[in-house]
């Protein structure tokens, strides 16, 4: 448990409340491996964790495995429609009920054998006649909060934790105000990076777009950089990240990838506390998911949904998009690795930020300050 390891001094970071004597956080709290532990614990397991698609559950007794940064889980569809999720932890010695995905009327644990119903409770424990002080009826797989918003599934492993939409409401709002419907957007393709830096170096890097002259000057040439704002809310921050108007004479393909049209002023981009990052269009949208594998590595995962793109134009232009973005996370990925060096130095502990362009940065540390301290 928690309590036997060792827990880091967080005594070295109080984040300012005004962005302009704000120090960033320490480099300690990037590159030592205590402070993982600690923000399984109090962040990755008390926040709302991305999990899988509604289609992988869409029929009666649908069921899918997966975990929350080392916490195993299995998501079902029970016989009466109804979405679930438990722990994929058998009551008896701890064996998992479930394994990959598939369609069952019931989870049998591969251990010995307990079977339990779609709704968690226990059906059968074989050869258990004369257990004494022990009721049958009362023994449960231990269940997980979990929702359905759009194509996405979500758990939360706290009770205590804010309800989704105390978190995901003004952004489900404003979805829905722009006239974008993302339930009709259905899974495209994954891509799976593996990074060797610490995740909160990634978040950072994702809310500024103060690098983005120097470290991708193709993405550069498309944005209207100057334009370029975070605004911050209670648990998320937004991004406004205009396409640049196109000169006389560009020619698309060529020289611009895209051309500014009012629907690309409509889009929309949201990092959402602590590693859920949602890219908004009105016929395609991305979701980023960034999850730590050790305290020096990182996942992160991109998936694309788009309404049906048919062929031709339509999914040329898919094709394009999911290309220029690859080509965007490979030059985030040459610097994120670089920045983790970097903070293992002994010539570097802790920097200042940029007023015009890191307050999405500032407002992520100080987040991440409060979770692991309260």
């Amino acid at each position: 448990m928690l309590e036997h390891r060792q827990t880091p001094d967080l005594s070295d970071y109080h984040p300012s409340g005004t962005l302009a004597t704000a120090e960033t956080m320490p480099s300690r709290w990037y590159t030592d491996a205590a402070f993982l532990e600690l923000e399984k614990e109090k962040v990755f397991w008390k926040t709302w964790q991305p999990v899988g698609r509604a289609d992988m559950v869409a029929r009666p007794g649908d069921y899918f495995t997966c975990d929350v940064v080392g916490e195993p889980l299995v998501i079902t569809r029970g016989t009466d429609g109804k979405l679930k999720a438990f722990f994929n932890v058998c009551a008896h010695r701890a064996g998992p009920v479930a394994s990959g995905k598939g369609n069952r009327k019931s989870l049998q644990c591969k251990y010995h054998g307990w079977t339990y119903t779609l709704d968690g409770k226990l059906m059968n424990a074989p050869e258990f006649d004369g257990v004494e002080n022990w009721d049958k009826s009362a023994v449960c797989l231990q269940p997980v909060r979990v929702v359905e918003w759009g194509p996405f599934i979500f758990v939360n492993l706290d009770d205590s934790a804010p309800d989704f939409m105390e978190v995901y409401g003004s952004i489900d709002e404003e979805i829905r105000r722009k006239g974008f419907d993302i339930g009709r957007m259905r899974a495209m393709e994954r891509r799976d990076y593996y990074i060797d830096c610490n995740w909160k170096v990634y978040v950072d890097n994702y809310l500024e777009g103060y690098h983005v002259p120097i470290a991708h000057p193709g993405l550069y040439r498309e944005l209207d950089y100057e334009q370029y704002r975070v605004d911050t809310f209670r648990y998320y921050s937004s991004q406004y990240a205009p396409i640049r108007p196109s000169k006389d004479g560009d020619i698309q393909g060529r020289d611009r990838r895209y051309v500014r049209t009012e629907a690309e002023a409509e889009a929309l981009y949201y990092w959402i506390f602590p590693n859920t990052m949602l890219n908004v269009y009105p016929d395609n949208m991305s979701i980023n998911i960034i999850l730590p594998v050790g305290h020096d590595k990182t996942l992160t995962i991109f998936e694309w949904y788009f309404e049906e793109p048919g062929t031709g134009d339509g999914w040329e232009s898919m094709q394009q998009t999911i290309a220029f973005s690859d080509e965007i996370q490979q030059e985030d990925i040459e610097i994120c690795e670089t920045v983790q060096k970097g903070l293992q130095s002994r010539a570097y502990d802790r920097g200042r930020f940029s007023v015009k362009r890191e307050n999405g940065v500032h407002h992520f540390q100080s987040l991440i300050h409060e979770f692991l301290t309260k």
